[in-house]
């Protein structure tokens, strides 16, 4: 039985197709099959140059570590080297130490039989000298009871008896040395002191300096007044705010004052505005870089002149901030006495007295020149500038002695030591000396009429004069109503209560005058 045509056709159809899938597959694996074999052969090679990397690798790694660890050989033997070699020196050392020992040991050996042999000896001698001490003491004995017996008393009362005797010759001839020796010091003391005093004023003389609370810059033109106030004022209160100075602006012509208790601040603002008006730019901005430039400037300058202080009063080793404090002193007046020219001089004069004593003229020297310390901080620190410039002086590191005189020179505490009373001689020298000091007119003149008027209070005075700048009171009394002995007590009691009341450099020196006066007239 034949099978249609469309039977063979579709039958031949699906053979073809089954074919083709069969040949797609055999194909599709064969490529597989290719590739799994191109990568697993990759794959060796990879693996193959990761094996040789790692033996060049493992080959470097080891060439290193035999490098380091020769190296570390190399080092380890040096370093034993050296070490065998200070073993070496110091077995030297030991030995040759060794050697010295064994030396001083055996001459200690030899000095220890020497010092035996010599105790005996010693102990030899000292039982001789003991047996004739026993001697001695009986033969004294014995000679004892034959005196006392041809004296007729013991010898304790012997002794007692020249005892005394010695004693009265001893206070008799005490007494009349003491009185000779407080004559001569009566009669010397005096003369010596003044031709001290007089050698030393003679030997130091210094500049007067006359300081004031006011400083005053002069301008170049009246113009330059308006650009000082600034705009609605704000240049002139700027300045002030910055330095703490009141600046007087007024009809004086071509000129500015500048007014301040503190001198320093002064003086930073008188540099200040003369920079200014010299640089021509005035701003707050300015002045407030102008001011804190020149308080720089100040400041070195307060340490120079500290330093300058020092070299000239041939004071050496002080600590840097009582430097410091020595050139603030330079600012600072007393009386209108520079303080800083007045210690100086205080220093000259203390070395001037101590040498002409004997003493040590730079513990002397030392002791002027801070005697004032304390008046650097005494308007910042409460309490009498002489105590507290002891205190700065002991913080500081000066010696005792100088400390004391700094706190004795104004009878704050008593003077015990020559010292202190030289540097409070010096002080009044200094501070009394004419043309020291001065005082405000009005002050001035107020204080002379107050001088008067104490004085006048007495009864018995009828006139009173002061002169000499006021260091000298006369009183002029009716010899009627005060005797001579009487006008000696007066005058003790006008200057206790000039001591009292009133309030002066130096010193006041009192006299009283009583004359009695005959008057008839010839017709």
């Amino acid at each position: 039985m034949g099978l249609p045509v469309e039977s063979i056709s579709f039958l031949a159809v699906g053979l073809s197709g089954g074919l083709g899938v069969l040949a797609g597959f055999y194909l599709r694996r064969m490529i597989i099959e290719s590739r799994i074999d191109s990568v697993e052969n990759l794959a060796k090679k990879i693996l193959d140059e990761a094996r040789k990397e790692a033996e060049t690798i493992k080959k470097e790694e080891a060439l290193r570590a035999k490098d380091q660890l020769f190296q570390m050989k190399v080092e380890f033997d040096k370093e034993s080297k050296e070490r065998r070699s200070e073993l070496n020196i110091l077995e030297k050392r030991l030995l040759q130490k060794e050697e010295h020992l064994e030396k001083k040991i055996s001459i200690l050996d030899s000095k220890e039989s020497e010092i035996n042999n010599r105790q005996k000896l010693i102990d030899a001698t000292e039982k001789t000298l003991k047996e004739k001490e026993i001697q001695y003491q009986n033969l004294i004995q014995e000679q004892r009871h034959n005196l006392e017996r041809l004296a007729g008393m013991s010898s304790e009362e012997g002794r007692n008896l020249l005892l005394k005797t010695l004693e009265r010759e001893v206070r008799t001839d005490a007494a009349r040395l003491v009185k000779r020796i407080e004559t001569d010091a009566r009669e010397v003391a005096d003369k010596k002191a003044k031709e001290i005093i007089g050698l030393a004023i003679k030997r130091y003389a210094s500049e007067y300096v006359a300081e004031q609370t006011v400083s005053v810059v002069n301008l170049p033109n009246e113009e330059m007044k308006g650009r000082i106030i600034g705009r609605e004022g704000r240049n002139i209160r700027a300045l002030e705010a910055a330095t703490g100075v009141d600046v007087i602006i007024d009809d004086t012509p071509e000129a500015v004052i500048l007014s301040a208790f503190n001198p320093i601040r002064r003086e930073i603002a008188r540099r200040s505005l003369e920079h200014l008006i010299t640089d021509g730019r005035i701003h707050p901005a300015r002045i407030e870089e102008v001011v804190e430039k020149i308080g720089q400037e100040v400041e070195a300058n307060i340490r120079e002149a500290g330093e300058e202080a020092a070299f000239d009063a041939g004071v050496h080793g002080l600590h840097p901030e009582l430097i410091k404090l020595l050139g603030k002193l330079r600012y600072r007046t007393s009386f209108a006495q520079n303080v800083l020219q007045h210690s100086i001089e205080v220093s000259y004069l203390c070395g001037i007295m101590a040498a002409e004593l004997g003493l040590n003229a730079k513990h002397a020297k030392r002791a002027g020149l801070l005697h004032d310390i304390g008046k650097a901080v005494d308007h910042e620190v409460e309490g009498p500038h002489a105590m507290i410039g002891a205190e700065l002086a002991k913080r500081f590191g000066e010696s005792v002695k100088v400390i004391h005189a700094i706190q004795a020179h104004h009878e704050d505490v008593p003077p015990e030591s020559v010292l202190a009373v030289l540097v409070q001689a010096a002080d009044t020298l200094s501070g009394a000396r004419p043309g020291a000091r001065r005082e405000m007119l009005e002050t001035y003149v107020r204080r002379l009429e107050e001088l008067e008027r104490i004085a006048r209070n007495f009864n018995g005075v009828n006139k009173t004069y002061a002169i000499q700048a006021g260091r000298e009171i006369r009183l002029i009394v009716d010899s009627d109503k005060v005797s001579d002995e009487e006008a000696f007590l007066l005058c003790r009691e006008a200057a206790k209560k000039i001591e009292t009341e009133l309030t002066y450099p130096g010193q006041v020196k009192v006299t009283v005058i009583r004359e009695t006066r005959a008057v008839e007239y010839a017709r």
